[in-house]
């Protein structure tokens, strides 16, 4: 069942590198108190991953908080190493913080997981965005299969 708006995010465990090693951060973590925009998208280093989604959210960081926005969170069904390496690559900063979810344990209890088997890619997440307030889904807006239109950081600034 995919989550909806209104939905609590589930509970679920993503990872992240640090200078001391990989660190773990639980989705109350992540969520509870604070107004957080989500996006996930199929794989770091993929073409318009890396030529549009996440840049469109370092670009438009500033504007997105300014309404009030907590913390923008990128998240991908990759490791940390990679998440880590991808985000020194785009020059994300402290704009975005890139979050792992390695196995895909978040994206499938959050019923959006994405079967790239086709490709080689294995089972991914889809590309999507939504405004979480306190954890709970405010805005949900889920991508058609190679589409890329509804979860830009441009639509989640004109949703908020």
């Amino acid at each position: 069942m995919t989550i909806q708006v209104g939905d609590r995010i589930p509970s679920a465990t993503l990872r992240y590198k640090t200078d001391e090693g990989i660190k773990e951060i639980t989705t109350e973590e992540i969520f509870k108190g604070k107004k957080v925009v989500l996006f996930s998208l199929p794989g770091a280093f993929t073409p318009t991953c890396s030529a549009k989604h996440l840049p469109g959210f370092v670009e438009k960081a500033a504007d997105i908080k300014g309404k009030g926005v907590d913390s923008i969170i990128c998240m991908s069904v990759n490791d940390a190493f990679v998440m880590d390496a991808w985000g020194r690559d785009q020059k994300v900063g402290d704009k975005v913080q890139l979050l792992a979810d390695g196995n895909g344990d978040f994206a499938k209890a959050l019923g959006l997981e994405l079967d790239a088997t086709g490709v080689g890619l294995g089972i991914r997440a889809q590309r999507f965005a939504m405004v979480v307030e306190d954890g709970v889904v405010k805005t949900l807006n889920v991508e058609e299969p190679g589409a890329f239109e509804v979860s830009s950081a441009e639509a989640m600034l004109a949703a908020l």
